[in-house]
């Protein structure tokens, strides 16, 4: 930070904040302010910009609303990661991650073997009341939390160890059970997450929050999966190639 210059045009209509914020993040787009860069306090900024305390303020959280840079207790501001784009194919956010030297980490939230309600039992295909695999984790790449996913599978992967759970993906698991996944079908959708969600999620109160449900099938065509995942739309999109044929 000590060698980025910020030019400012203090006779322009544009306010200093929104200046600072542009110059901020053109520093971090063309990577002068690398992933995990850390910044100096708003005091220091301040002064080093010749700019109010307030004004320093107002520019940083424009870029943390963006999804630039976030603000860490005991750590200070800083850089974020690069946004994590997921193509949309027949493969495990695990897996996504771990290709892309993301550093994938998991947390167990919930694992817990539960009769099926009808929706579920709708969902695998099942009959009502028979038991099924409740599963709610988080997902973290490069150290930050990502995605929040919520799985449903039949009763013979029931006993899937919490430790696997937590150091592998769902998809090798079931490779590793001779279980070859051979469709999906899922919907993308957009919504604003809970406040457990945000919380869980470190992102501000009420945020957009990008969703994914997914049936998955293998090759005899019975359903061996249902989730519904959260993600954090300032940090993760869907790429999709479309094709003429």
């Amino acid at each position: 930070m000590t060698d980025l210059v910020i030019d400012l045009d203090r006779s322009s209509p544009i306010p200093l904040y929104f200046q600072v914020a542009q110059e901020l993040e053109k520093a971090i787009t063309t990577g002068q302010l690398g992933p995990g860069a850390k910044l100096p306090n708003e005091i220091s900024l301040a002064d080093n910009f010749g700019l109010s305390r307030p004004t320093m303020r107002r520019a940083i959280q424009e870029l943390v609303d963006k999804g630039l840079l976030v603000r860490k207790r005991g750590v200070g501001t800083q850089v974020v990661h690069g946004e994590v784009s997921r193509p949309v194919e027949l493969t495990s956010l695990f897996d996504d991650l771990s290709r892309n030297g993301a550093a994938p980490r998991t947390t167990l939230l919930t694992r817990e073997v539960i009769p099926a309600d009808d929706r579920m039992a709708g969902q695998l295909d099942i009959a009502p009341g028979k038991a099924i695999l409740h599963l709610r984790r988080l997902r973290f790449a490069n150290g930050e939390p990502l995605a929040i996913m919520e799985n449903f599978l039949p009763e013979d992967l029931a006993d899937l160890p919490e430790k696997d759970l937590e150091e592998r993906g769902l998809y090798q698991m079931m490779r590793s059970r001779g279980i070859h996944i051979r469709v999906a079908k899922q919907r993308i959708g957009a919504r604003t997450g809970t406040t457990e969600e945000c919380r869980l999620l470190t992102e501000r109160r009420n945020s957009p929050l990008l969703t994914m449900d997914r049936s998955t099938y293998d090759d005899s065509g019975r359903t061996v999966e249902w989730g519904h995942h959260v993600y954090r739309a300032s940090q993760y999109s869907f790429a999709v190639t479309l094709v003429d044929h």
